[in-house]
C-alpha cells in the first residue's frame, strides 16, 4: 500500500486558484488600463507602452532561476506571496510614474520602466511557483481540471478588474488612478495571503519522497538548468510552448484591426468579437475539464491528444478566417472566430496540464526549473507575439496593397506555426507510455472529492 503524501483538495486548488485571481487582477492593470491611459490621456506615443509590456514579458526570462530558487527553498509558499508582494509594489510603482510624467517626462519614464521590471519578476516568482507547487501537490487525475479552475479563475480576475476599475477610475485623474491601483493591489495581496495561508500543512509534494527532501548540497542553477534542457521532453514542451503561443498572441492582435479594416467594423462591434474568441476559449477549456474529469473518457482521450487537436483546430479556424479574407463572409465570422477562440482554449488548457504532469517526470527537485522554462517560452513568446502580428501584417499590406488578402496571408502564416506546434506535440509523446506520461488512463481510483 502506498504511503505517498495527501493530494491536494478542490478546496485546495480553489485557493491556488484564487492566488492566479489576484496575479491576473494586478497584471491586467498594468497592462491594459495604464496602456489606455498613456496613450489616450496622456497622449504618449503608443510605442511607449508597447514596449513596457514586451520589457516585462523580457524580463521573466529570469523564470527557470525563480523556479529553482522555489525548488531548493522547499516552501514555495514565501516565493509566491513574495512574488505578489513585489508585483503589487511595481503596479502602484507605474501607477506613481504615469502620474508623475504629467509634471517630468524623464523621472516618470525612469520610475516606470524599475516599476515594470518589478511587475515582471513579480510574475514571474509568483507564477513559477505556484504552477510548481500545484504539479507537487496535485494528484495527476486532478491536473486537468485544476488547470482549467486556476485559469479561468485567472481570466475571471481579468474581467472583475475592469469591470469595476474602470467605473472606479471616472471621471479620470493620475490620483484616481493611484488609489484605485493601490486599493486593487492590496486586496489581491491580502486574497494571496489569505489563499495560502498554511496550505502547505499536511500536503506535502508528491515527486519528492520524504528522505529526499533533506537534501545535503544543492547543486548550482546552471548545471540544473543544463540537466532539465537536456530532457529531449523538457526541450521539445519548450518549443511547442514559443510555438504555439507566438501564433495564439498574434491572432488575438491583429483580429480587431483585421475587422476594422476588411469588414468596417466599429469598435464596438469588433468589442463583441474579442467577447467571441474569449467566450469560446473558456467553452473550449471547459470542454476539456469535462472529459478529463470522467475517468472513461479520460482513458480513451489523454491529454497530449487534446494539444494536437486543439493545435490542428487553431489552423483550420484561421484558415477559414484567411478565407473571410480573401472573400468577405461578415455573416459566418463571428461564428469562425467562436469555433478559433474554441480551438485555443482545448489547447492551452491541455498544455498547462501537461506542464504540470511533464514537470514532475525527470530528475526530482526540478519542477520549479522547468514551470520556469515553459514559463520563460510563453513569455517570451507573447513578447513577440506583438512585434510578429504587426510586421507580419504591415509588411503583407505593403506588398499586396489589398487589406483582406494581406490579413489573410498573416492568418495562413499563424496556421502554418500551429501546424508546426502539433508536429511537435506529436512527437514529445511519440513511443511514450501513458499511464505514465499523461496520468490520466487507468483511474479507478479516481473520486469527484
Amino acid at each position: 500500500m502506498s504511503h505517498s503524501s495527501p493530494s491536494l483538495s478542490w478546496f485546495g486548488i480553489l485557493r491556488f486558484g484564487l492566488v492566479q485571481a489576484a496575479l491576473g487582477s494586478i497584471v491586467v492593470l498594468a497592462t491594459s488600463v495604464m496602456n489606455r491611459v498613456m496613450v489616450v490621456e496622456l497622449a504618449l506615443p503608443a510605442v511607449l507602452p508597447a514596449a513596457l509590456v514586451g520589457f516585462h514579458y523580457a524580463i521573466q526570462l529570469v523564470r527557470p532561476r525563480l523556479g529553482h530558487g522555489s525548488d531548493r527553498g522547499r516552501r514555495p509558499t514565501r516565493w509566491i506571496i513574495g512574488g505578489v508582494a513585489l508585483l503589487a509594489a511595481g503596479a502602484i510603482g507605474a501607477a506613481f510614474a504615469i502620474s508623475l510624467m504629467t509634471r517630468s517626462t524623464v523621472e516618470g519614464l525612469s520610475l516606470v520602466v524599475v516599476s515594470f521590471a518589478m511587475i515582471g519578476i513579480g510574475v514571474g516568482a509568483a507564477g513559477t511557483s505556484l504552477l510548481a507547487s500545484l504539479a507537487k501537490r496535485c494528484a495527476p487525475q486532478r491536473r486537468p481540471v485544476a488547470a482549467t479552475v486556476v485559469w479561468l479563475m485567472m481570466i475571471a480576475g481579468f474581467v472583475l478588474t475592469t469591470v469595476v476599475a474602470g467605473r472606479a477610475l471616472e471621471p479620470f485623474s493620475p490620483g484616481r488612478l493611484i488609489e484605485v491601483t493601490s486599493v486593487v493591489a492590496s486586496v489581491a495581496l491580502l486574497v494571496s495571503v489569505a489563499a495560502m495561508w498554511r496550505i502547505e500543512d499536511g500536503v506535502a509534494p508528491r515527486a519528492v519522497p520524504p528522505v529526499a527532501a533533506v537534501a545535503v548540497t544543492a547543486p548550482p542553477f546552471r548545471a540544473v538548468f543544463a540537466e532539465v534542457w537536456q530532457e529531449p521532453k523538457a526541450r521539445a514542451l519548450t518549443i511547442f510552448i514559443f510555438l504555439s503561443m507566438l501564433a495564439y498572441s498574434s491572432e488575438e492582435l491583429i483580429l480587431d484591426p483585421f475587422a476594422g479594416k476588411v469588414f468596417g467594423f466599429t469598435p464596438g462591434q469588433s468589442t463583441q468579437l474579442s467577447a467571441a474568441l474569449h467566450g469560446g476559449v473558456f467553452l473550449g477549456m471547459l470542454a476539456v475539464a469535462v472529459v478529463a474529469s470522467v475517468p472513461r473518457l479520460a482513458r480513451v482521450i489523454p491529454m497530449h491528444r487534446f494539444m494536437l487537436a486543439g493545435c490542428l483546430m487553431s489552423a483550420l479556424a484561421l484558415l477559414m478566417l484567411a478565407g473571410t479574407g480573401m472573400w468577405p463572409s461578415p455573416h459566418v465570422l463571428k461564428q469562425i472566430v467562436m469555433a478559433l477562440g474554441i480551438a485555443n482554449g482545448v489547447f492551452a488548457v491541455s498544455a498547462i496540464a501537461s506542464m504540470m504532469t511533464l514537470a514532475g517526470v525527470g530528475g526530482a527537485s526540478r519542477e520549479g526549473v522547468r514551470i520556469g522554462l515553459w514559463g520563460a517560452a510563453q513569455g517570451v513568446a507573447f513578447g513577440c507575439g506583438g512585434l510578429f502580428a504587426a510586421a507580419s501584417s504591415d509588411l503583407a499590406r505593403a506588398l499586396i496593397g489589398a487589406a483582406g488578402p494581406a490579413y489573410a496571408l498573416v492568418f495562413m502564416l499563424e496556421a502554418v506555426l500551429f501546424v508546426v506546434a502539433a508536429m511537435v506535440s506529436a512527437r514529445i509523446y511519440q513511443g511514450a507510455d501513458d499511464r505514465r506520461l499523461s496520468g490520466f488512463k487507468n483511474l479507478p481510483q479516481w473520486s469527484p472529492m
